[in-house]
């Protein structure tokens, strides 16, 4: 039976590294995967899925509007999804979640999910908490604090590295605008 899966962590824990890995060996075996990520990203380089490391791969890009279940049956009538692998996934709409639980419940193709848990100020992004209720497997990457212990959060700073308290949920950026932390680092940056 395919399964819904999310695999979740703080920024720079792995999660499109992981993803691309997967997509590696499903193809090393012939088998054919979806690969979708936001449209949000809109910066100069963004839009496929790439990792720190330096893995990359294209995607579908998926905006608030699109509707993953009708475009992955529509690919799997050309010739069989045998996963499909989404990054961001903390963008997809509550409506999204459960159309990729149709693709596994449905179609017989197993969905993995990966993405942020929470935003900068610790609250769930809609599509990880409708993740978080209905996945089948719900797994936790793990990021490093300075500290050395595991990073659960996503510091938002300024240009200065000074914490930003508040603003919009989401904010586009990476090593110059979020920092992980373990939950004591990051209440800490907040005083």
């Amino acid at each position: 039976m395919a399964k819904l899966y999310f695999y979740y962590a703080s920024m720079n824990a792995g999660k499109s590294s992981t993803l691309l890995q997967a997509a590696f060996n499903y193809g090393e075996r012939g088998m054919r995967v979806s690969l979708w990520t936001a449209a949000i990203d809109d910066r100069p380089g963004f839009g496929a899925i790439s990792s720190r490391i330096g893995l990359a791969s294209d995607a579908h890009r998926f905006t608030p509007e699109t509707d993953i279940l009708e475009f992955v049956l529509h690919e799997h009538a050309e010739g069989r999804v045998d996963c499909v692998l989404i990054d961001e996934a903390q963008f997809l709409t509550e409506e999204q979640v459960w159309q990729c639980a149709r693709l596994a419940d449905e179609a017989g193709t197993p969905v993995v999910c990966y993405g942020l848990r929470t935003d900068f100020q610790g609250k769930l992004f809609p599509g990880s908490a409708a993740l978080l209720g209905i996945a089948d497997s719900l797994v936790e990457l793990k990021g490093i604090c300075h500290c050395g212990r595991k990073a659960t959060m996503n510091l938002r700073v300024d240009e200065t590295g000074k914490a930003v308290k508040q603003g919009a949920q989401t904010e586009i950026g990476g090593n110059d605008r979020y920092v992980a932390l373990c939950r004591k680092h990051f209440m800490a940056a907040l005083r």
